[in-house]
C-alpha cells in the first residue's frame, strides 16, 4: 500500500472518530426534545426549561408565552382592551370586586400612560387629596401602571378600608408630577344626581349619570320622574365622565326616551349577531340635550348613539371615546384569566364607532370648570331655546 493510500484511509478513520464524538454529544440534547405530538410552544417551553444555562420556572415561561399571545393579536386588530391576568393578577382583581376593598373615590378612563381621571366625587379621599379631573396617574405603591389595562391598575388602588396607597398623578393643566398618600374608605357613589334649573323662567331638569351599573335604569327613572312632578319641561342629560358598563343598563336607559326600534347590535365571531330593542314605556318626547366629552364611553356611547340617530336628543360635547367593543373575563384552569375582546356593537343604524367615537351636534370643550360649566350652560339654553319655539 502506498504511502498515499495510509494517510487517505488515517485521515478517513480520523473523520469518523470525529462524527462519531459530535452524534455522541448531539444525541443526549436530541433526547431532551418533546415528542413531535406537542407545539411548537410547548417544545420550546420545555427546551428552554431543560437546557437553558440558568434554572427557569416553567409557570413563567407559561405566563409569558400566554401574554405575548393576546399583546400579538391586540396589536394587529388595534385592540387595547385585552389583557391577560396572570394568577396574581387575577386574585388581586378579584378581592378587589368582592366588596371587600375600596377605592378612593374616582372615575377613570385608559391611557397609555397610565389611568386618566374623568371624574372625581364629592366628599371621597380622592377629592380632598386635590385629585383633579384630567389628572393622569402614572404610578401606584411606586411602579409604573403604563401599558397595563386599566382593570388591573384600577385593582391596585383598592385595598381594605383605612390602609393607604401611594400613587403619582400628573396634573392634568400644569403637567407637573406629585406624590400623594392616599387613605382607601368605603366609597359610596349614586348612579344619579339629580337637580332642577331655571332659564329665562323655563324649568329644566339636569340628571348626571355617573355608571352604568346594575339597577341604574330605575335610579334614573325614578330622579326624571321626579324632576317631571316638579314641573321639568325639558331636560339635561349628562354623560361626560362615564365610562360604561352593563350593556343591558344601556339598553334600559336608551329605553326610557326612546319607545320602540333598535338601540344596539352585538356581534361575535363566538355568537349570534342580535339586535336589542327599545323595551316600552317611554317618557313622552320632550327637549332633551345629552352631554358627552371623551372619556364617555361604551355603554355611554350605545345611548347617546341611539338617541342621536333617532333624532331624540340633540349632543353637545366633544367626540366619544370610540370603544365599540366588548370584552369578557375567562378563567383558565391552572389560574389566571383571560380579559378579551370577544365582540363589537354596532349603533342603532348599524354604525360602528370603535376608535371613531359618536360626534356631537356640536362641539363644545370647557377644560376649565372654575369659571362655570360653559358645556352644561349650552346644553340648558338648548333646552330653552326648543321651549320658547315650541
Amino acid at each position: 500500500m502506498s504511502r498515499d493510500s495510509r494517510a487517505f484511509i488515517a485521515g478517513l478513520a480520523a473523520g469518523v472518530v470525529v462524527v462519531v464524538a459530535l452524534f455522541m454529544l448531539v444525541a443526549p440534547l436530541r433526547d431532551l426534545l418533546p415528542s413531535g405530538d406537542e407545539s411548537r410552544t410547548d417544545q420550546a417551553r420545555q427546551i428552554i426549561e431543560d437546557s437553558y444555562f440558568r434554572s427557569t420556572e416553567g409557570s413563567k415561561l407559561e405566563d409569558a408565552s400566554i401574554d405575548a399571545m393576546v399583546r400579538t393579536i391586540s396589536k394587529s386588530n388595534e385592540d387595547k382592551f385585552s389583557h391577560y391576568f396572570d394568577p396574581a393578577t387575577y386574585r388581586r382583581f378579584q378581592a378587589s370586586t368582592s366588596g371587600e376593598f375600596s377605592g378612593i373615590g374616582l372615575s377613570v378612563g385608559d391611557d397609555k400612560r397610565g389611568l386618566r381621571v374623568s371624574q372625581v366625587f364629592k366628599d371621597t379621599p380622592a377629592q380632598r387629596a386635590g385629585i383633579a379631573t384630567g389628572d393622569l396617574i402614572v404610578q401606584v405603591s411606586g411602579e409604573s401602571i403604563a401599558g397595563i389595562s386599566s382593570t388591573e391598575a384600577a385593582s391596585r388602588i383598592k385595598g381594605p378600608p383605612g390602609t393607604t396607597v401611594a400613587i403619582t398623578v400628573v396634573d392634568g393643566e400644569t403637567g407637573k408630577r406629585h406624590k400623594l398618600e392616599v387613605e382607601r374608605a368605603n366609597v359610596k357613589i349614586p348612579a344619579v344626581a339629580a337637580k332642577m334649573k331655571r332659564v329665562d323662567g323655563d324649568k329644566i331638569g339636569y340628571v348626571r349619570l355617573s355608571t352604568f351599573s346594575r339597577g341604574a335604569h330605575a335610579e334614573l327613572r325614578t330622579a326624571i320622574d321626579g324632576l317631571d312632578e316638579r314641573g321639568a319641561e325639558g331636560l339635561v342629560f349628562d354623560l361626560r365622565g362615564n365610562g360604561g358598563g352593563l350593556v343591558d343598563e344601556a339598553v334600559l336607559v336608551a329605553s326610557i326616551f326612546q319607545e320602540d326600534g333598535p338601540i344596539v347590535t352585538i356581534e361575535g365571531r363566538a355568537r349570534d349577531k342580535q339586535t336589542l330593542d327599545a323595551t316600552g314605556g317611554a317618557l313622552d318626547p320632550g327637549p332633551l340635550v345629552i352631554l358627552v366629552d371623551h372619556n364617555t364611553a361604551s355603554a355611554s356611547e350605545i345611548v347617546t348613539a341611539a338617541l342621536k340617530e333617532n333624532d331624540l336628543a340633540t349632543v353637545i360635547g366633544t367626540r366619544t371615546f370610540g370603544k365599540g367593543v366588548f370584552q369578557e373575563v375567562i378563567e383558565l384552569d391552572g389560574g389566571g384569566a383571560l380579559d378579551i375582546t370577544v365582540g363589537e356593537y354596532l349603533t342603532a343604524d348599524g354604525t360602528s364607532i370603535l376608535g371613531k367615537g359618536v360626534v356631537p351636534d356640536r362641539h363644545l370643550a370647557d377644560k376649565d370648570l372654575s369659571d362655570g360649566d360653559a358645556v352644561l350652560d349650552a346644553g340648558l339654553a338648548k333646552v330653552a331655546s326648543e321651549l320658547g319655539g315650541s
